[in-house]
């Protein structure tokens, strides 16, 4: 039956978007950060912290977005695939010296290429308690500020155009029409479909975006555009909580430099560092 009321809910937004019904909202910082805020968010359940049986968050996926052949987006030096490998290997760094409990895993720990869905799969084979996906933005010039994506249905024509811009990396694989169900990276409509998965997920999704928009905003004190929702294939093809984070826009030249250094790339990843603990602690039953 749960099965009948998604493909039936598919449907009516598919047929609203071919009709011209669906229309995208103007985008605003303050529509962004209006996604579930804290306050609608379920707490944890308080018996877990008193029972022998409580969660334990075992295994972290840690994902560099792309790399080897497909190099992301580009400022005038700085390639997406070196900045978010650098970023990801700082943050998984600083989870292993401060949590020897938290086994960490890397979809890539150098310059090659992975495919969206392989890199879902290897969060998947770990039974991962959680992945994280590193990026960086393009855009206008004067384009700045952190974004922090979870797996859900696009509510503007931007959302879906960074979707779209990430997702576009399939076309580099091999036989990606088979891979992805014939799925079109260019297609809103298939957006649509499959941003409509992972709703078992999507609470802690959104539980652990929101430390990791807070800490990057208060402590990192970076600019930030909001927590966001849209349909991202490495996302939907993981059986966790995920999220995927956009560090900065590598095509604004100030952010560029900010981005490309290396002390503020362990900067930025103590900050998710510091929501990892939160959202682990919290899930966990600690104080």
């Amino acid at each position: 039956m749960r099965i009948i009321v998604i493909l039936a809910s598919a449907a009516l937004l598919l047929l609203g978007a071919a009709s011209g019904e669906w229309k995208a909202e103007a985008q605003t910082t303050a529509d962004s950060t209006r996604i579930a805020p804290d306050s609608v968010l379920p707490a944890p359940a308080p018996e877990l912290s008193n029972s022998p049986y409580r969660y334990r968050l075992r295994t972290v996926v840690l994902d560099a977005g792309h790399g080897g052949k497909d190099r992301g987006c580009a400022g005038a030096s700085a390639r997406e695939a070196d900045v978010a490998l650098s970023l990801v290997l700082a943050l998984g760094k600083q989870i292993q010296d401060n949590m020897p409990d938290v086994k960490v895993i890397y979809t890539r720990k150098t310059n090659v290429f992975i495919e969206l869905d392989e890199r879902a799969a290897i969060a998947n084979r770990n039974h991962a308690d959680l992945f994280i996906s590193i990026h960086c933005n393009a855009g206008p010039s004067q384009g700045h500020g952190t974004e922090v994506w979870t797996m859900g249905l696009h509510k503007t024509n931007a959302n879906l155009g960074v979707a779209q811009r990430e997702n576009s990396v399939i076309l580099q694989e091999e036989d990606y029409q088979k891979r992805y169900d014939g799925f079109d990276p260019s297609s809103p409509k298939g957006h649509i479909l499959f941003s409509l998965f992972q709703s078992a997920y999507i609470t802690n999704s959104l539980r652990f975006a929101q430390r990791v928009e807070r800490q990057l905003r208060t402590t990192v004190n970076r600019p930030s555009r909001g927590v966001k929702q849209a349909g991202f294939i490495v996302l939907w093809k993981s059986t966790m909580p995920s999220v995927l984070i956009e560090l900065g826009f590598l095509t604004n030249p100030a952010e560029e430099r900010y981005l490309n250094n290396k002390a503020n790339q362990s900067y930025m990843a103590a900050g998710i560092y510091r929501a990892f603990r939160e959202y682990k602690r919290e899930l966990e039953g600690g104080s």
